[in-house]
């Protein structure tokens, strides 16, 4: 990968970060350069490739903005979406067919270009998701759960993928909490050790480099939601169904 690809890269977390809203100035040149550990050559090639992009405008005389439009084009699509399930809990599984799509080529890739630092990132996401799973913290659990699979798209270096996935997020953490309240439902300490099994056994396809597994892996992960998801989902239609008999008559 180029370095003007990584310095974007590096960029576009850093605005990420600083949640600097569209249409808001970025840090002055010699500060960003500092803050991302490259040369200000460096950060004006990554600054043009984004600006080509649409991503940041410059000012001449007043700075570098992330463009009006920049980052809200994907929540803008994916709205829709969050009330159609909050109508409908069956897109879920068009959720869960997205992110096989989305998510066996940010795990292949991250499996292939992944830093030391994106490990590390992934190592911290993954603890903080088991931390939060033996505290009984459903609501954090899920929440570093969708960081944990965001951290391993930003370690896929594509910047496609990675703005698609970002724009997920929201929606992705919604559907990940709900899937994890319906899977304890079903059975708490049997679907907890498996999904944490799953995500240590991806985790550690990427720290060995092993795209296949990597690939395998996450569509074991997703197939299993999904299975898991389908019984749920039929057990309480059954339960429904008999709620709904007439009640017997007693002489």
């Amino acid at each position: 990968m180029r370095l003007s690809d990584q310095v974007a890269e590096k960029l576009l977390s850093l605005i990420q970060a600083q949640d600097i809203p569209p249409g808001g100035r970025l840090p002055a040149e010699r500060g960003l350069a500092q803050s991302l550990g490259v040369s200000r050559t460096a950060l004006r090639e990554a600054i043009q490739k984004l600006s080509s992009h649409g991503i940041l405008t410059s000012r001449v005389g007043a700075g570098t903005f992330l463009a009006a439009d920049a980052r809200p084009w994907p929540q803008q699509s994916m709205s829709p979406l969050g009330a159609l399930m909050q109508q409908d809990p069956q897109y879920r599984y068009d959720v869960l067919e997205s992110r096989y799509a989305l998510e066996s080529s940010t795990a292949s890739y991250a499996a292939q270009r992944a830093t030391d630092a994106d490990k590390a990132k992934i190592q911290r996401c993954f603890d903080q998701m088991v931390q939060h799973q033996q505290r009984g913290n459903a609501e954090l659990s899920a929440h570093a759960d969708a960081q944990f699979h965001l951290a391993i798209a930003e370690a896929s270096h594509n910047l496609v993928l990675l703005q698609i996935m970002r724009g997920l997020f929201d929606l992705m953490l919604s559907t990940v909490a709900q899937n994890r309240r319906n899977m304890l439902i079903l059975d708490s300490p049997a679907s907890q050790d498996k999904l944490t099994h799953q995500h240590q056994a991806l985790m550690q396809s990427i720290l060995d480099g092993d795209p296949e597994q990597a690939r395998a892996v996450i569509g074991q992960h997703l197939d299993y939601i999904r299975a898991t998801l389908i019984k749920t989902d039929e057990d309480a239609a059954r339960h429904d169904r008999s709620t709904r008999l007439p009640s017997p008559m007693h002489p």
